[in-house]
C-alpha cells in the first residue's frame, strides 16, 4: 500500500475497529435469539413432518465433483507498477479465479498469484458501464461526461471486476468472441459464488443468520431487498459494517487526497479495499466464535424442545390470537389500500422474463437431445455418443451456453416499485431465478442420463433412436411440471419479499410500541423459544399470503404462461425412477471406451495430481505453440463445439469450391466427416509415391489431429495438416496445378458419385426381390384361397413399416407420390447412407 494511503488508514484504525465491534455486538445479540427460534422451528418440522411437491426429475448432490470450470490466458492490468500483463486463469469448481505468471506454473502445482472470490463483484464488459460506477465514488465531485478513466487499457475489449467496497480488477483480450466467452465466464463466477454462502441444508443457521441480518438493518431503518446479502456470512457481515462505515469514511478521507481526479479516484478506491480487508478479517474471527457458542447449546436446547414441544406450541397459538387481534385490523386497511391494487401487476412484471428464461432452458436441452438422436441416425458409434453424453452432462454449468437463458431473466425490469415498495434493485430476483433455471436445466440432463442407462442396460443397444426419444418424452413431460412447481414458489417468495417489507414499515410504527407487553404472556422456560417480534412477522405475512396464493393460482388457472394448477399432479409414472438418484453418474467416456471430447482440456487439480475434466473446453489448434503465453494465442469462442458459425463459413467455402471443379453443390451431411476420413489415405497415395513406413506415419498424425480438433467443425483442418505432409515431396499427378483441397474434393465428388450407384442397384434388387416373394406368396396362397371360397389374397403387410419413435426410417415412402416423408425433430433423410450391413439384414 502506498504511503499515503497507509497514512489515511492509520489515521481511521481505531473508527474502524471500534465500528466493526459494536456492529459484530448488535448482530451477535440478535443471532443467538433467532438461533434458538431458527431451532425451535427446525425441530417441530421434524416432528410434525409436512413439506411441498415432490419433484418428478432426480438432482444429483455433487454435480462438479472431478471438473473444472475453465482456463485459459488474458492480461490483467497491475495496479503496482500501472502495466499489464499476460497471466494464465483457472477456474475450479469452487468459482474462485485463480491467476497463474503461466501455464507452466500452474501445470507445476504452483500457488497463485491472485485468487478472486467473485462475491458481490459485478462483471462490466466496457469501460463506458464502468466509469458510470466510479464517477461518483468521491464526495462532491461530478465528473464530466466522457471523462477518460485512470487506466488505459490495452485493447478494445475491457473486463472489469467492480465491487463497491473491495479492489478493482481489470482484465482485456484480443477479439470479440473472447470477451464474449470470458464475459459469460466471469457472470457465472459472481453467480456462483454469491449465491454458495448460505446453504439451505442448514436448517437452523442459515435461518437464524438471515434473520438477524434482516432485523438488524430493520433495526436502522433499511427495509426492503439488499443486494450485497452475498457470499459467505463474514462477507456478509463485512459489507454490513461497511454500508455504513463507508459513507463516513468517504467524507472524511475524501477531501484530503490530493491531485488529479483520476489520481483521487485510484487512491479511494485502494484505500476502500484496505479497508474491506481489514473489517473481514474481523468478522471472520467475531463470526466463527459466535457460531461456535451457539452450537455449544444446541444439544441442552434441542433436549428441552423436544420435552415440551406441546406446551410451546400451545403457549406460542394463544400469545399469537393476542398479537393478531392487534395487527390483524390495521394489516387488513394497509392491504385493501396500498398492496392489493398492485399484486397483479407485480405478479405479471415477474412472471414475464422469468417464464422466458425457463422456456429457454427447454428449448437448450431440447436442442441438444436432438444432435444426440441425429448422431444415432447416422451412425455415429458408441465414442461419438459417448463424447456428446459427457457434454450434455455438464450442459447446466457451461456459462456460454447458458447465456441465452440467463440473458432472458436480465429483462426484468420494476421500475415504478422503487418508492413504494422500496426495491431498490432487481438483481435479487435475476439472480434467484438463474440460479433456479441452472438447477432445472442439471436436473433434467441428470434425469436423462440415469433414464438413458437404465434403458440401455436393459435393452442393450439396439434402436437407439426410439430409446433416446422415448427417454426425451419422459424427462421433457417431467421437466414441464417440474419447471411450473419452481416459477410458482419463486413467484410467491418474490411477492413477499417485496410486499412484507413495506407492510413492516408502514406497521411498525403503530404496532411495536404495544408489543413488549405480550412478554409476560410467555413462560420464561419458553422465552427463548418465542419472540414477540417474530409472532408479530407471522401475523403480517399471515395477512397477505392469502391474496399472493389467489393471485398466482389465478395465473395457473388461466394457464398464463404454461403454470400448472396446484390439483393438476402429476402421476407418478417412474416408481423406482427416484432410487436412481442414489446411484451414482454415469461415466460416458468409460462406458463407450471412447477418448475425451475433442477439444476438451484436463486440469490438473492442484497439489493432488489429480486430473479434472473441463467444463467449457479450449480448443488447440495445429501451428499453435503451448503453452500459450498471449491473447493472439488463445482460441477464441468460434471454436466452442455450441457455436455453429464457422461451421457454416466452411460449407460455404466448400461450396463454392465444387462449383469451381463443376460439380454441384451438395447439403453437407455428417457422414462426410467419415467419408473424408476413409478418403485421407488414398489422397496421399494419389499425390505421392509414399512408402507403407512414411504412410504409417502420416496416418498418426491424422488421428492425432482429429483428436484436437472438434469434427463438427474441424474438417478443414484435418485436410490442411494432411496436405502439409505431402507438400514437402515433388508432386509426379498431372493435377499439380490444382490445390490440394480441391483434389481431394474430386475424389469425395466421384467417391458420392459411386456410392449413389450402388445404393440405387441396391434398392432396384430390394424391390425385385420384394415383388417376386409376394408374387410367390399370392401363388401359394391360391388353392387356399380357393378351397376357403375366398376370391382374393390377403393383403401383404409393407416391410417398411414407420418407426413409432418418432423418426422415420429412411427407405419409407410418403402415402401418395412416393416421395421421402421428411423427418421429425429436424433430421433430414439425407444424413443417412445405407450401409451394406443393412441390405444384408433386410435381404435375411
Amino acid at each position: 500500500v502506498f504511503p499515503v494511503i497507509s497514512h489515511h488508514i492509520i489515521d481511521s484504525e481505531s473508527e474502524i475497529l471500534a465500528r466493526t465491534r459494536d456492529v459484530m455486538k448488535q448482530f451477535g445479540d440478535v443471532y443467538e435469539q433467532q438461533y434458538a427460534v431458527a431451532l425451535f422451528n427446525s425441530v417441530r418440522y421434524e416432528i410434525e413432518g409436512g413439506g411441498g411437491t415432490q419433484s418428478q426429475l432426480l438432482h444429483r448432490k455433487d454435480p462438479l465433483a472431478g471438473r473444472s470450470i475453465f482456463s485459459g490466458s488474458l492480461f490483467q492490468y497491475l495496479e503496482e507498477n500501472r502495466k499489464w500483463r499476460n497471466r494464465f486463469v483457472s477456474v475450479p469448481n469452487s468459482y474462485n479465479i485463480d491467476l497463474y505468471e503461466s501455464k507452466t506454473a500452474h501445470e507445476r502445482g504452483l500457488h497463485p498469484k491472485v485468487t478472486i472470490n467473485c462475491a458481490g463483484y459485478k462483471a462490466l464488459g466496457s469501460m463506458e458501464e464502468y466509469m458510470e460506477l466510479i464517477n461518483n465514488s468521491l464526495p462532491g465531485i461530478k465528473a464530466k461526461v466522457g471523462n477518460h478513466p485512470f487506466i488505459k487499457c490495452a485493447t478494445q475489449f475491457p473486463l472489469i471486476l467492480w465491487h463497491p467496497y473491495a479492489r478493482h480488477h481489470y482484465f482485456c483480450v484480443m477479439t470479440e468472441k473472447e470477451h464474449k466467452k470470458w464475459h459469460a465466464v466471469l457472470q457465472d463466477c459472481v453467480r456462483h459464488s454469491n449465491n454458495a454462502g448460505l446453504s439451505e441444508d442448514c436448517t437452523v443457521q442459515t435461518p437464524a443468520f438471515t434473520d438477524s441480518v434482516r432485523l438488524h438493518r430493520q433495526a436502522k431503518g433499511h427495509y426492503g431487498t439488499w443486494d450485497m446479502m452475498c457470499g459467505e456470512p463474514p462477507q456478509i457481515l463485512a459489507n454490513l459494517v461497511m454500508e455504513t462505515l463507508h459513507p463516513e469514511l468517504r467524507n472524511v478521507i475524501g477531501p484530503r487526497l490530493k491531485g488529479k481526479l483520476q489520481q483521487r479516484q485510484r487512491n479511494w478506491m485502494l484505500i476502500s479495499d484496505a479497508v474491506y480487508k481489514q473489517v473481514l478479517s474481523q468478522t471472520t474471527g467475531q463470526y466463527e466464535a459466535l457460531v461456535e457458542a451457539c452450537e455449544a447449546q444446541k444439544a441442552p436446547l434441542d433436549a428441552r424442545l423436544r420435552t415440551d414441544m406441546d406446551q410451546i406450541i400451545t403457549s406460542k397459538e394463544h400469545v399469537n390470537s393476542k398479537i393478531r387481534a392487534l395487527v390483524l385490523p390495521k394489516a387488513e386497511q394497509l392491504l385493501r389500500t396500498s398492496v392489493q391494487p398492485y399484486i397483479s401487476s407485480i405478479l405479471e412484471a415477474l412472471m414475464e422474463p422469468t417464464s422466458r428464461g425457463f422456456s429457454e432452458v427447454r428449448d437448450v436441452f431440447f436442442r441438444e437431445l436432438v444432435e444426440i438422436s441425429k448422431n444415432s441416425i447416422n451412425g455415429g458409434g458408441k465414442e461419438k455418443l459417448g463424447e456428446q453424453m459427457e457434454r450434455l452432462s455438464m450442459l447446466a454449468f457451461h456459462p456460454v451456453k447458458m447465456q441465452s437463458c440467463y440473458e432472458k431473466v436480465e429483462e426484468l425490469n420494476l421500475e415504478g416499485l422503487q418508492q413504494r415498495f422500496d426495491v431498490s434493485n432487481p438483481s435479487v430476483f435475476i439472480s434467484r431465478a438463474q440460479i433456479l433455471m441452472r438447477e432445472q436445466m442439471d436436473n433434467a440432463v441428470y434425469t436423462f442420463e440415469q433414464l438413458l442407462n437404465q434403458s440401455l442396460e436393459a435393452q442393450g443397444e439396439e434402436n437407439m433412436v426410439k430409446t433416446i426419444q422415448r427417454c426425451q418424452d419422459r424427462v421433457l413431460k417431467k421437466y414441464d411440471y417440474d419447471s411450473s412447481t419452481v416459477r410458482k414458489k419463486f413467484f410467491r417468495e418474490a411477492l413477499l419479499q417485496i410486499i412484507i417489507p413495506y407492510m413492516l414499515q408502514q406497521l411498525s410504527p403503530s404496532c411495536s410500541p404495544e408489543l413488549p407487553r405480550f412478554k409476560e404472556l410467555i413462560f420464561e422456560d419458553f422465552s427463548r423459544f418465542l419472540l414477540v417480534e417474530n409472532m408479530f412477522e407471522e401475523v403480517v405475512l399471515q395477512s397477505v399470503t392469502k391474496d399472493i396464493m389467489m393471485a398466482v393460482k389465478e395465473a395457473a388457472v388461466q394457464r398464463r404462461h404454461n403454470l400448472y394448477r396446484d390439483s393438476i399432479i402429476l402421476t407418478n409414472s417412474d416408481p423406482n425412477l427416484h432410487l436412481l438418484g442414489e446411484t451414482p453418474g454415469v461415466d460416458w467416456a468409460a462406458k463407450f471406451g471412447g477418448e475425451e471430447p475433442d477439444g476438451s482440456v484436463e486440469a490438473e487439480d492442484r497439489g493432488s495430481g489429480r486430473r479434472r475434466k473441463q467444463v467449457v473446453s479450449m480448443i488447440q489448434l495445429d501451428g499453435v505453440p503451448l503453452p500459450y503465453e498471449s491473447c493472439l494465442e488463445v482460441p477464441g469462442v468460434e471454436l466452442i463445439p455450441e457455436e455453429d458459425a464457422e461451421a457454416c463459413k466452411e460449407e460455404d467455402q466448400e461450396d463454392e469450391e465444387e462449383e469451381e471443379l463443376g460439380q454441384p453443390a451438395e447439403p453437407k451431411s455428417p457422414d462426410s466427416v467419415n467419408e473424408i476420413r476413409d478418403l485421407i489415405n488414398p489422397v496421399v497415395e494419389v499425390v505421392l509415391p509414399v512408402t507403407e513406413e512414411e504412410k504409417s506415419d502420416v496416418t498418426n498424425g491424422t488421428e492425432h489431429a482429429s483428436g484436437t480438433i472438434v469434427m463438427e467443425d474441424g474438417v478443414q483442418e484435418e485436410v490442411t495438416h494432411v496436405t502439409t505432409v505431402v507438400d514437402d515431396r515433388p508432386r509426379t499427378s498431372p493435377r499439380d496445378k490444382m490445390s490440394p483441397q480441391m483434389i481431394l474434393k474430386q475424389l469425395v465428388g466421384s467417391k458420392k458419385q459411386e456410392a449413389d450407384k450402388e445404393e440405387a442397384a441396391i434398392k432396384n434388387a430390394i424391390e425385385e426381390i420384394e415383388i417376386a416373394v409376394r408374387e410367390d406368396e399370392r401363388v401359394a396362397e391360391e388353392p387356399a384361397a380357393e378351397s376357403d371360397g375366398e376370391s382374393s389374397p390377403p393383403p401383404v403387410p409393407d416391410s417398411r413399416s414407420r418407426d413409432d419413435s418418432g423418426f422415420q426410417s429412411p427407405t419409407n415412402e410418403g402415402p401418395d407420390d412416393g416421395e421421402p416423408q421428411p423427418i421429425t425433430n429436424g433430421l433430414n433423410r439425407d444424413d443417412k447412407v445405407v450401409d451394406p450391413a443393412e441390405v444384408e439384414v433386410i435381404l435375411a
